[in-house]
């Protein structure tokens, strides 16, 4: 994954998605905001145990909507779902939502992390920042790094949050003929992240000196967790996406198995104290012969949908630039930054 010939592509290739950030480089914090403004059919898989979120019950392919119109990713905790609702005011402005007898109601689930460590918590994305990344979105192209809801992440705090790393947030698409599947994920983990291709750890806990990483679960296994040390408030949040044409009970399939992506590159994940939430949505660009995939064609969407994931986490540990006290994966191993 960190070839400097390799293309790793953006959730963009998907089609019908614009991204937009919004980053206040004060603290820093931001959000991201996913836009999917022709709709798209949505699901989502919670793992973590310290969610925050918003509008998480109406994908539950049980419930009446069908459609999201953007998803927001966010930093600064509880207080950054305010995001949301300038997200839900530009797509009001555009005319876009779910039409009720009176009113078009625009639908956009949420989800944050923590980044209140970092600088003044009283700064944080609110409802114009969440508006102003739907001003910034374009189809072309994803940011990565310290922007959007990736300004203010960092990684492996299981030893508290003095010897943590910085991460950001990253992109990364797959295509398998006609088919294409995108992700983007804001790494904020307590684990370590781990490059899955040959099982190096990327960044993480650092030594106390804070030049060598101590490998989180290798001090795990000898016991050295310190209850009162690590931080209790992290996660890894995303989106992943695909032009297939999926029904809401089949896109919430691939939210799940996407996780297994989270899986292979953060360790420990999915923990009491991480908020870990995956989003995916289908947009529809290609139609299925069939009124239904077969299960063979929908297993081949969710593999995809991992590696996705695997790749844009590594993604946003690469493309990361450090902040005082906070190096980043350049910055601990000379490497510049490489993709």
């Amino acid at each position: 994954m960190t070839s400097k010939t390799r293309s790793f592509g953006c959730i963009c290739d998907v089609g019908g998605i614009k991204v937009g950030h919004c980053t206040d480089t004060r603290r820093p914090t931001g959000c991201t905001v996913i836009l999917t403004e022709e709709g798209a059919t949505a699901g989502v898989d919670v793992r973590g145990s310290a969610p925050g979120t918003r509008e998480t019950d109406l994908l539950n392919p049980l419930n009446t909507v069908e459609e999201v119109h953007a998803i927001l990713l966010s930093g600064g905790s509880a207080f950054g779902l305010d995001a949301a609702s300038g997200v839900v005011q530009f797509l009001e402005e555009k005319g876009i939502g779910y039409e009720t007898r009176v009113a078009k109601v625009p639908i956009v689930p949420a989800a944050i992390l923590y980044d209140l460590d970092l600088g003044n918590p009283a700064i944080r994305p609110d409802r114009t920042a969440g508006y102003q990344a739907c001003r910034s979105a374009v189809a072309g192209s994803c940011q990565e790094g310290n922007v959007g809801a990736g300004a203010g992440a960092t990684v492996g705090k299981l030893f508290g949050f003095e010897f943590a790393m910085k991460s950001g947030i990253g992109t990364a698409s797959i295509h398998s003929g006609p088919t294409i599947v995108g992700a983007i994920v804001a790494v904020n983990s307590v684990g370590d992240v781990i490059n899955p291709e040959d099982g190096k750890i990327m960044a993480g806990a650092r030594s106390s000196d804070g030049k060598k990483l101590l490998n989180a679960m290798e001090q795990i296994r000898r016991g050295n967790l310190q209850q009162t040390k690590y931080s209790k408030e992290n996660t890894a949040i995303g989106v992943v996406a695909t032009n297939a044409a999926l029904s809401k009970s089949q896109v919430s399939k691939i939210a799940q198995m996407a996780h297994d992506g989270l899986a292979r590159s953060i360790n420990p994940v999915h923990t009491p104290v991480d908020g870990d939430t995956l989003f995916a949505i289908s947009t529809h660009r290609i139609k299925n012969e069939n009124a239904n995939l077969t299960a063979i064609q929908l297993t081949q969407i969710g593999a995809l949908a991992a590696e996705t994931v695997a790749m844009a986490v590594c993604r946003a540990v690469l493309k990361a630039k450090g902040l005082p006290n906070l190096p980043s994966y350049s910055d601990l191993f000379g490497f510049g930054q490489r993709g």
